[in-house]
């Protein structure tokens, strides 16, 4: 063997080693990801929890119960900040239903969680809706927990009065639901574009087969 073959073996055999650390090292990369991405979600939750708890507490603060501000006074039939309670669910539905609401948030919560930690990386949009929910869902409980009922104060025209935390939940509610209509276009999109089964074969039809089988006996 001469000294140009063992090097030729000895360089296959770097680069057949080099294989199995390109892998690794790819799988490191895909699970930091997506450790970074699950702060998306954490972020979120944190920043709704914070805005609905200090908002809550401005109201509850400056304005006595079930009573008003208008900060524009020209739009008062339109928009308030109005201080009420509230013991049912998001926009005041569902009262007297505080404890049943407790218990759906706290199986909530922890589902989200759960889930966040087993997505795969990739679906940032996804978890940017969890996240919404999620923050929403723990702000609410943290109101339900300490106080027995939930601090309502955004008051708009016709509509219940509600809070930050509604809002993070029914955008998050919106905004899952679009995702999953996009996700259901792309599908028909890829099953439209995919071929028919056999529709590039070439059937013979009865007359051509029988020609050929009279060419095969002559």
């Amino acid at each position: 063997m001469t000294e140009l073959d063992e090097n030729q073996i000895l360089q296959a055999g770097i680069e057949s080693k080099d294989n199995p650390v390109d892998i690794e090292s790819a799988e490191t990369e895909t699970k930091s990801a997506s450790s970074r991405e699950r702060w998306i979600l954490i972020i979120v939750a944190a920043l709704i929890i914070l805005i609905d708890q200090g908002s809550k507490t401005i109201v509850r603060s400056t304005l006595e119960l079930y009573t008003y501000f208008a900060p524009i006074p020209g739009l008062e039939n339109f928009f308030r900040i109005t201080h009420i309670t509230n013991t049912g669910v998001a926009f005041g539905l569902f009262p007297d239903g505080n404890l049943l609401f407790t218990l759906v948030a706290l199986i909530v919560s922890t589902a989200i969680i759960i889930y966040n930690f087993r997505l795969e990386p990739g679906h940032r949009m996804l978890r940017l809706a969890l996240g919404l929910q999620l923050g929403g869902a723990i702000g609410n409980l943290i109101d339900r927990l300490q106080r027995g009922f939930v601090t309502d104060f955004m008051d708009f025209g016709p509509w219940p009065v509600w809070n930050i935390a509604d809002l993070a939940v029914v955008s998050g509610t919106v905004l899952l639901i679009w995702i999953m209509y996009q996700e259901e276009r792309e599908e028909k999109k890829r099953a439209a574009s995919m071929p028919e089964p056999n529709s590039r074969l070439d059937v013979p039809s009865d007359a051509q087969a029988q020609e050929v089988d009279e060419g095969s006996n002559s």
